[in-house]
């Protein structure tokens, strides 16, 4: 019978690196690095939203910040994650405003009662119905103040003014918002904004437009207040 050997004789020689493939190792690395980078520059974001915000403007900016590398936390008073909110179809069909049609229901992921603005790096205001009853929310109108105290980014569409409004922090600004909103956006001591329906308006941290045919330049120029670059 053949035995085999025991021992540190029968260990195989350690392979080295070939010299062909080190240049791919020190590719990797490098991917690795740029990995590390990205990830470092992605953002935590809230989206503040409730029952029959518009359909669009939540969905859209919610699954194209996620695209792009963020993570985003969407919540609702009063609702926890894995509740849903109903959205509403704001649409311009010829009409002297706009129609009113029953959405999707948007999944939330995130509680309301465990927000704290200090986490975040940016905020969110969909349109829609909602900010109508979520601007009688003192705890929501905080939010608001928390982000714009420290100068953090937010992005406001359609009636989402109407929070800015309400929260006190339009004196000065200038803002766009769904035209019918212009009166509440001069009352609370901003500027009303005029700009096409699908265009946007940047006043320092605060990124807004008049509805969701501005998203391509609202969330374009929201990213770039983010500091989020992308290249082609």
């Amino acid at each position: 019978m053949v035995r085999q050997a025991r021992g540190p004789a029968c260990r195989a020689p350690r392979p080295r690196l070939a010299a062909c493939c080190k240049p791919a190792a020190a590719g990797a690395r490098r991917l690795l690095n740029d990995h590390n980078q990205e990830t470092d520059m992605a953002k935590k974001l809230l989206m503040l939203v409730g029952d029959y915000a518009e359909d669009y403007e939540t969905m859209v900016p919610f699954q194209t910040l996620l695209a792009v590398g963020h993570t985003v936390h969407a919540v609702c008073p009063g609702k926890k994650a894995g509740d849903s909110v109903a959205t509403a179809i704001h649409d311009f069909e010829g009409a002297q405003t706009y129609s009113e049609k029953r959405g999707h229901n948007f999944a939330l992921n995130h509680d309301f009662e465990q927000v704290e603005a200090d986490a975040y790096d940016g905020l969110v205001i969909p349109g829609g119905r909602a900010p109508e009853y979520l601007r009688l929310n003192e705890r929501v109108l905080e939010i608001v103040r928390q982000f714009d105290r420290a100068g953090k980014p937010i992005a406001a569409v359609c009636h989402g003014a109407q929070l800015l409004a309400a929260a006190g922090i339009l004196q000065g600004r200038t803002c766009s918002a769904y035209p019918a909103c212009a009166p509440e956006v001069r009352l609370a001591g901003g500027t009303y904004a005029e700009v096409a329906m699908d265009q946007a308006h940047t006043d320092g941290n605060l990124v807004t437009a008049p509805a969701w045919p501005a998203h391509p330049a609202w969330l374009a120029q929201f990213l770039k207040v983010l500091g989020t670059t992308i290249t082609h």
